[in-house]
């Protein structure tokens, strides 16, 4: 610091040429050393990327297939195609003790937190437990060294200010005195100086980005490590957060760009106002540095007054923003419904609503802005110019010492004011270029302030994904896997669970559950099943019967104080002990042959052992043997959800069934868009694999496949009834609907004779005359 504080021409020429040379050629070399090197790095970087093996197209089509490799370690390599090449990033997932370990630092946030962030202790503790516990999970990070290395830069930036500073003001002082030597001299330095203060700018730059890009990374990949959960978390499917994917892309781009740019508005203005005071204290003398910081006083004091709430503004804009996406997104996702019927009009009112909502807040954002920066602009930039120039006085109108006069002693007297001109030249133009440098410190400093408070807004919005998703009651252990290829329910009541979070820290229950939402729709079930038993779930509407499939599957809780769920766990060879097909086919993104070995990966598929011959057979027991061909192939990759018909994507869920071939397989009505033969044939080849059916559906021509029925009633009574199907019970039952349905018709004469007489009960009469109203 000192030696730049010391005038770099007058050091060098006191101590002789030589040292000038000694100077130039140590900074040529340390510059060539610094600045050629890396470079050459980047370059043989970039000369070893290009000059990689181009793949085929059949290479780039395996590595689409394959996406990732399985190192030994467990990690994996993701293969990213770009162009005609691979690209590949080694990751690894996020062990369970590590969010176990993070959970106690992320509780639930109170409402007050959610709808006013501000820069108080609640922010601090957010942004403490975000950045430690996953953005800088260590101190031998990457990120750590990015932020050390970009320190390091925004220090020698302010230092390299400070030299120009000093330079600047002595060239000014040899163009005055007609120094010519001197002239030449301080310009050659000026080309010297220009090299690394140019560089150090770029590398602010770049690592700004780096550093912003490398959180984003961070986090995302920890937010999917948790949110994408596998069982029995499942978070995806109990989140209750409303605009999640805005949470996860937006938010966390949002956040990562802010604090990075925050980290440098903020270290380097207040290393510039540290050094650059200290530079000019010793310029403006005691007078001066409190008139300093005066400035500095009443400079924060006004903008405190004035500063918006810019946190809680920039939650509500981010929160309206995701409202918005999420609209669009359902548009996309349910295009075809929407056309059907023909709701275009109404679907845009809907997005137009919401995106004036959006529109509305953020002109109400630019109206509160105007105040705020014209007082900004005025005090940074008019005020604290007019005190700069009253600064840069104190020194040449009240304090006229030598030093900073920078008078020299001559010959003459004519010399002595020659030089005494030159001085003040010098100290006005240093002390200018200081001041000016000063000034957008200050301002940038300022403007971090409302940068901060925006960061704030984004921090609450990220920390309550976190908390949310932390903090999610764990499903109960009432699911236990068996030995034996068996699947017993015992006292279970289904009911709907609840899935929203609390806003404090109070248990759900005391065991744990979830608390439940109204009453049971299945009070006490209890039934045994083993392979070959195949049951039929049947009743109305809405008795109950999906949520009996969710319960099998693990994705609610069974209630009841002896509730207990026994299900048979996978087997040693892959082989999947309970695998559930939905009523909605779903169709992931990716080709053909990712559609049907879902959720097995290419690799999964590889090991299986499985080739396209064997894809072949069970496309053709689906009746869908025509889509490869029809499509372009296997490695073909669409929007399947818009290309394939309904009864196609049914087709192809079942044919996911006999890919995986499960012990028992649970069907939620996934044929009913399939015709009757069709569907029959699907069930008579499921059963010839060794596959356990457990059906649900309303369709009785699906019961001669089955071997149990269990019937939910819908009196309101929650009860139910499990027979075997051909026995004289079940035949009964049947015959008693089948008289109850006769007696019925019995009486349609009847009941449509009753409706001739009300319909002329209820005739219209003809309407009086006004003079029959009257009288």
């Amino acid at each position: 610091m000192a030696n730049f504080s010391k005038p770099l021409l007058e050091s060098l020429k006191a101590h002789g040429s030589r040292k000038q040379l000694i100077v130039i050629v140590a900074t040529a070399l340390l510059l060539r050393s610094r600045l050629l090197s890396l470079p050459k790095e980047v370059l043989a970087k970039l000369s070893k990327v290009s000059g990689g093996k181009r793949l085929s197209p059949q290479e780039l089509a395996d590595a689409l297939q394959q996406v990732y490799v399985t190192e030994k370690d467990g990690s994996k390599t993701v293969l990213v195609p770009y162009r005609d090449r691979i690209s590949k990033v080694h990751i690894r997932e996020t062990p369970h003790e590590k969010f176990r370990s993070d959970a106690p630092f992320f509780p639930p946030l109170p409402p007050a937190s959610k709808t006013k962030p501000n820069v108080d202790t609640a922010f601090a503790r957010q942004l403490r437990a975000i950045l430690f516990r996953i953005a800088f999970p260590s101190f031998r990070s990457k990120e750590t060294l990015i932020v050390v290395l970009h320190s390091f830069f925004l220090v020698l930036r302010t230092v390299l200010s400070v030299a120009v500073a000093r330079l600047d003001g002595r060239i000014a002082r040899d163009l005055v005195s007609a120094n010519g030597k001197g002239f030449l001299k301080g310009l050659g330095l000026w080309f010297i100086l220009a090299i690394p203060s140019t560089y150090t700018n770029s590398m602010i730059r770049h690592l700004q980005s780096k550093l912003s890009l490398n959180l984003r990374t961070r986090l995302t990949r920890y937010i999917h490590d948790l949110y994408l959960s596998s069982a029995p978390d499942l978070r995806y499917y109990r989140t209750g957060l409303e605009g999640v994917d805005q949470y996860i892309t937006a938010d966390v781009d949002a956040w990562s760009e802010a604090l990075a740019g925050l980290y440098g508005n903020i270290l380097k203005p207040s290393l510039d106002l540290i050094l650059f005071t200290s530079q000019l204290s010793r310029s403006l003398g005691v007078r001066g540095t409190i008139l300093l910081f005066a400035n500095y006083y009443a400079t924060v004091a006004i903008l405190r007054a004035v500063t918006p709430a810019f946190g809680r503004l920039a939650a509500v804009e981010a929160r309206l923003e995701g409202e918005y996406r999420a609209g669009m997104g359902r548009v996309g996702r349910e295009a075809e419904e929407v056309a059907f019927y023909d709701g275009g009009a109404r679907e845009r009112d809907i997005l137009t609503r919401a995106y004036m909502r959006l529109i509305k807040h953020v002109n109400s954002i630019y109206k509160i802005r105007i105040a705020y920066e014209w007082t900004e602009d005025y005090v940074i930039k008019y005020l604290w110019s007019a005190a700069g120039y009253g600064l840069i006085a104190v020194p040449l109108l009240y304090t006229r010492t030598k030093r900073s006069l920078g008078i020299q002693t001559g010959t003459n007297g004519k010399e002595k004011g020659h030089d005494a001109v030159a001085g003040r030249t010098e100290t006005y133009i240093s002390n200018r270029r200081l001041l000016l440098s000063l000034a957008d410190a200050g301002g940038r400093l300022m403007y971090a302030y409302k940068d901060l408070l925006e960061l704030a807004g984004l921090t609450t919005r990220l920390y309550t994904l976190l908390s949310t998703l932390h903090n999610l009651p764990p499903l109960p252990s009432h699911v236990t896997d068996s030995e034996e290829s068996t699947i017993e329910l015992s006292h279970v009541d289904v009911a709907i669970p609840n899935m929203t979070i609390p806003d404090t820290d109070e248990p759900v229950s005391e065991d744990g559950s979830e608390s439940r939402e109204g009453p049971a729709l299945v009070k006490d079930l209890s039934l045994v099943l083993k392979e070959g038993d195949h049951l039929m779930i049947t009743g109305s509407n809405g008795v109950g019967k999906t949520a009996v499939a969710r319960v099998l599957a693990g994705l609610w809780a069974p209630q009841g104080p002896l509730a207990d769920v026994k299900r048979p766990a996978d087997g040693k060879d892959g082989r999947k002990a309970v695998f559930i097909v939905p009523q909605r086919a779903y169709m992931v993104t990716g080709s053909l042959l990712a559609q049907m070995i879902y959720p097995h990966s290419y690799a999964e598929y590889l090991e299986s052992g499985k080739t396209e011959k064997d894809l072949m057979e069970i496309l053709e027991m689906v009746y869908l043997a025509y889509l490869p061909e029809r499509e372009g192939g296997w490695t073909t990759r669409k929007e399947w959800r818009d290309v394939l018909s309904g009864g196609e994507k049914q087709r192809m869920a079942m044919a996911r069934v006999f890919y995986h071939r499960p012990k028992f397989a649970i069907l939620d009505e996934c044929t009913s868009a399939v015709s009757s033969d069709v569907e029959g044939r699907m069930y008579e080849h499921a059963k010839s694999l060794g596959i356990t059916l457990i059906t649900i559906s309303l369709r009785p021509s699906l019961m001669k496949y089955h071997t149990y029925l269990l019937t939910l009633k819908g009196d309101g009574s929650a009860g139910w009834t499990f027979t075997q199907v051909g026995t004289a019970e079940e035949r009964m039952g049947i015959d008693r609907e089948i008289h109850s349905l006769e007696a019925k018709l019995a009486d349609v004469d009847k009941w449509e004779q009753r409706i001739k007489e009300l319909d002329r009960l209820l005739a219209v009469q003809e309407p009086m005359d006004n003079d029959e109203i009257i009288a």
